[in-house]
């Protein structure tokens, strides 16, 4: 893996456990802002690889990315229904899998705003 690859990973996940840890309302840092609206483009573009091949760049988990990010306000699966992108939406629905107990209380839900 190249240096440069290294560097992204770490900083993102630097940036995600930083933003985690100091809540949504703090402002976000470009390389995960970045990330998030790739993925949030990709899971709109109906393509399901395009949509792998955005979250393996950034190192992020289908799992994760279908209970936590915010696109546009609706979450990612809701976000790509809306825009008839049923194969992607479908995927990250399968990634979410069988029943969890959570603690309604401490998700924390990740929002990114873009304009196409």
């Amino acid at each position: 893996m190249s240096t440069k690859v290294k560097t992204s990973v770490v900083a993102l996940a630097t940036g995600l456990s930083l933003m985690l840890a100091s809540g949504a309302s703090s402002a976000m840092d470009k390389q995960v802002e970045r990330a998030l609206v790739k993925v949030c483009k990709s899971a709109a573009s109906n393509k399901p690889i395009r949509m792998k091949v955005a979250m393996d760049d950034y190192n992020l988990k289908a799992h994760d990315v279908a209970l936590k990010v915010m696109c546009n306000g609706d979450d990612i699966i809701t976000f790509a229904e809306s825009r008839g992108a049923f194969k992607t939406a479908s995927r990250l629905q399968n990634s979410i899998g069988g029943v969890e107990i959570i603690d309604v209380a401490a998700t924390d839900k990740i929002y990114v705003n873009f304009v196409e």
